[in-house]
């Protein structure tokens, strides 16, 4: 089984802690996990996790889009970090793209739009108020008891 983090700008601190945290969750279930971000947001995670223990795979996100929409590579699960319209972007795009399940990790200052066009798009996700406090979404991902369960 594999998952994919997508992340975009990491213009919110609480994004690259969540991301490593929710890898280290999956992997620990023996999901290979593959994280996909801008050039920022892997060079935060690089520096964050240096010896690579929760991101053995990083990879561009636009190249990873590119990979999934000529069929090279695909996830039983993605989860898609989102603090803005362009996320809600991302994730319409690999839910467009993937056979997996695509999952919303909404989080910010002000979520409810952020949330309702999730619902929109008929989205599972994790969304809570966190901007430099990863606790609220910490949460939220720690109630889930197996994370394999999601692909069905």
């Amino acid at each position: 089984m594999n998952a994919l983090i997508a992340l975009g700008c990491p213009e919110l601190p609480v994004q690259t802690s969540l991301a490593l945290y929710l890898a280290h969750k999956l992997q620990n279930e023996g999901i290979d996990v593959t994280i996909a971000g801008t050039n920022a947001a892997v060079s935060l995670i690089r520096v964050a996790d240096p010896d690579r223990h929760y991101s053995k795979r990083l990879s561009d996100l636009d190249r990873t889009i590119e990979g999934l929409a000529e069929k090279r590579i695909d996830y039983d699960l993605s989860f898609v970090f989102i603090h803005s319209d362009s996320g809600i972007s991302y994730l319409a795009t690999l839910k467009s793209l993937s056979k997996g399940n695509v999952i919303a990790v909404i989080f910010g200052k002000d979520i409810e739009t952020l949330v309702a066009m999730a619902e929109e798009q008929g989205a599972r996700m994790f969304a809570a108020r966190a901007v430099h406090n990863p606790m609220p979404l910490k949460i939220k991902l720690d109630e889930v008891e197996r994370w394999a369960a999601l692909t069905s």
